[in-house]
């Protein structure tokens, strides 16, 4: 079971490091002009980016509002829902509702333990495309100013539903690639190795989520 889990946590950490880090990266408006979504995104990111840069708090605090801030930032329950692809259909309430603790749990640890990584870069919004009623994909890049490369900036994309009465983020792109459709692809060929039984990958995600914040709390060198 942990053999075929691991490139899960390789590549969905790769894509959700860059994804929902964002908020710690500082933003430059694209132009003044801005659609709802594009706002969104970008005030966002700098709510985001003053909590990590408040010097007066400790970096447990931080932490923790920066948890608060994702939470309200991220629909965690509909990402965690889409993931289970057709596992969803016929499993219990209750089992829904734990999968998505453990799945909102794992995502926060993951996200805090990577967000350091990308502080100095910038986030540019380049535009957004209306994808359906209340749903627009908001395009930016992500540019590393200390970058000599000359590579073309990595494109990151943000999904922005707003039919619950309040826009929130549903996906991420980074070059190309969706967070959640790649993570449903990962987790339901999981739970078809282990006869569709969630309790399994609840009880998984539980032990990454764990080791991540174990990571978090051991000094680098």
């Amino acid at each position: 079971m942990r053999s075929m889990f691991a490139p899960i946590v390789r590549r969905t950490v790769l894509l959700a490091a860059f994804a929902l880090a964002i908020p710690l990266i500082a933003a430059q408006q694209a132009s003044a002009a801005a659609t709802p979504a594009e706002n969104f995104v970008s005030t966002n990111v700098q709510r985001g980016l003053g909590i990590l840069n408040n010097t007066s708090l400790s970096t447990d605090a931080k932490r923790q509002q920066f948890e608060r801030f994702l939470l309200s930032l991220t629909d965690m329950k509909r990402i965690a829902m889409f993931t289970l692809g057709q596992y969803r259909r016929g499993a219990a309430e209750s089992d829904l509702d734990a999968f998505a603790g453990a799945f909102q749990n794992y995502a926060v640890a993951v996200y805090q333990s990577y967000f350091a990584r990308y502080a100095g870069q910038t986030l540019q919004v380049t535009g957004s495309t209306n994808v359906g009623p209340e749903d627009d994909v908001v395009k930016t890049i992500l540019i590393d100013p200390h970058d000599k490369s000359g590579q073309q900036p990595l494109e990151v994309d943000f999904r922005v539903k707003s039919d619950t009465g309040r826009p929130q983020v549903v996906d991420f792109s980074v070059g190309g690639i969706w967070l959640g459709q790649e993570e449903r692809d990962q987790f339901t060929a999981f739970l078809g190795q282990n006869n569709g039984d969630i309790h399994a990958l609840i009880a998984h995600l539980g032990d990454l989520a764990r080791q991540f914040k174990t990571a978090q709390q051991t000094p680098q060198h």
